[in-house]
């Protein structure tokens, strides 16, 4: 057997693994390369192997670096089927379809504005492709053995991190391979705790937080006291926040707020029409997560669910205090830039920043103490108050991970530490050998290993 590490390998973006059985060709992942553009590049190339032989796709989750290749590896000639737990596909729809819809409007606007090297400049796939895409999605049950090869079969283990999400445990030629996929938090707030590995003879391991552990905050306890403090000065409290799981978490946080009356009675929006797909997964899917059918409803209840462009452009007009959360996350997009536009110069506002900010994107700006940000070609000045959340992550930190290994029984004849900076993953490496003894191995991308 040989693996290829396609994605996700020396960088936390891009997911895809290559299994060669020696009969078929098994694809863990279809990951979009984010972030830089020696990477981002990397997703117009074509794959360093025969597309044409993959024979299945195989989903941990739906989140773009998971799944947002897919429509790209049609293209290029895949005919398989791609399995995944039903809530898995159901967000890897929202999110393809978002990302074709965004790859369209980039492509428009560099065709009118002419700043594209590329004459014509073209989407890296389109609506309609990605629609396409979905066709080959095939729905299997979490804790199921699904026999796809006579010699190949896997499962799915619930690992929290986001609704649906998986680690994938596969028996073949007389081995069990375990793609870990991304690890939840033991203690989230929506999500239950993961699912453990009893058996791994190889283990492919995310190391996202491989160096590092969460901060102990009392996040009910920050908003509340920003909240008041924003309601004191007759302002506006903006979130801005990532349309898959953040959101649901930040509207419980809320709405348990509220319904203890520890905040005023004011005006809360979620304003995101991604954020509201996904909150019809979170109640088709209720068993994927800990809110009751009646809990969920309150809380969606207790806010006000804005879609349409009209509603936000209305919501402006109002004076009085409010909490908004919208998109995106790093503020690089979205409704939240509109708000942004209009409060952003006023001392009252309140702007909290729920996840990490990566380098160059305006949420690192402000976290970094801009004094003005540049939107839409215009320049703000930055009266607002910016604050940080560090303890929301959806991902595992390195005690979380290394508790995650403790029931393997066997000891695995090799770690891969995967989906992680070179150094965070170079700390888990050593923490996984000095707790357990595992020889561990950090594979570069497009290397090619062979499983004995």
């Amino acid at each position: 057997m040989k693996v290829h590490f396609l994605g996700g390998a020396g960088t936390v973006t891009g997911s895809k693994y290559l299994i060669e059985t020696g009969e078929h060709n098994v694809l863990i992942d279809c990951g979009l390369f984010q972030g830089l553009k020696k990477l981002r590049e990397l997703n117009w190339s074509y794959l360093p192997v025969s597309v044409k032989n993959i024979d299945a796709i195989i989903l941990t989750h739906g989140h773009l670096d998971h799944v947002g290749f897919i429509p790209r590896i049609i293209k290029m000639g895949f005919r398989g089927k791609i399995y995944g737990t039903a809530p898995t596909l159901d967000i890897a729809e929202i999110i393809l379809l978002d990302s074709a819809k965004i790859q369209e409007e980039e492509a428009e606007k560099a065709n009118l504005e002419g700043y594209s090297k590329h004459h014509p400049a073209e989407p890296l796939y389109t609506i309609k492709e990605a629609h396409q895409s979905l066709s080959y999605f095939h729905e299997v049950d979490e804790n199921s053995w699904k026999t796809i090869f006579p010699d190949f079969k896997f499962r799915f283990q619930y690992v929290g991190h986001i609704i649906g999400a998986s680690f994938i445990e596969i028996e073949t030629n007389g081995k069990k391979l375990v793609f870990s996929g991304d690890v939840g938090r033991n203690e989230d707030l929506l999500m239950k705790s993961p699912k453990r590995p009893e058996q791994a003879d190889y283990l492919f391991l995310e190391s996202t937080y491989g160096n590092r552990n969460h901060p102990e905050e009392d996040v009910k306890q920050i908003l509340k006291d920003l909240i008041l403090k924003t309601y004191e000065k007759g302002g506006t409290f903006i979130i801005p926040s990532f349309a898959v799981e953040r959101t649901q978490t930040l509207m419980l946080l809320l709405w348990q707020l509220k319904a203890e009356k520890s905040i005023p009675q004011m005006r809360m929006i979620m304003d995101s029409p991604m954020g509201a797909d996904v909150l019809k997964v979170f109640y088709e899917h209720h068993a994927w997560h800990k809110l009751s059918s009646k809990e969920f409803v309150d809380m969606c209840q207790a806010f006000e669910i804005t879609q349409d462009f009209q509603e936000t452009l209305h919501i402006l007009e109002d004076k009085s205090p409010k909490i908004i959360i919208a998109g995106s996350g790093m503020v690089t997009g979205g409704r939240v830039l509109t708000y942004l536009q209009s409060y952003l110069n006023q001392e009252s506002t309140t702007i909290l920043l729920a996840g990490f900010q990566a380098e160059g994107t305006r949420g690192r700006k402000l976290l970094e103490g801009a004094d003005e940000l540049k939107i839409y070609g215009e320049y703000y000045k930055v009266k607002a108050s910016t604050y940080s959340l560090n303890s929301l992550s959806a991902h595992a930190d390195q005690t979380e991970l290394i508790e995650w290994l403790s029931k393997i029984k066997n000891k695995p004849q090799k770690v891969f530490l995967v989906h992680g900076e070179p150094h965070a993953a170079d700390c888990l490496r050593q923490k996984i050998e000095d707790t357990y003894k595992w020889s561990c191995h950090i594979p570069d991308l497009f290397e090619i290993v062979e499983l004995v």
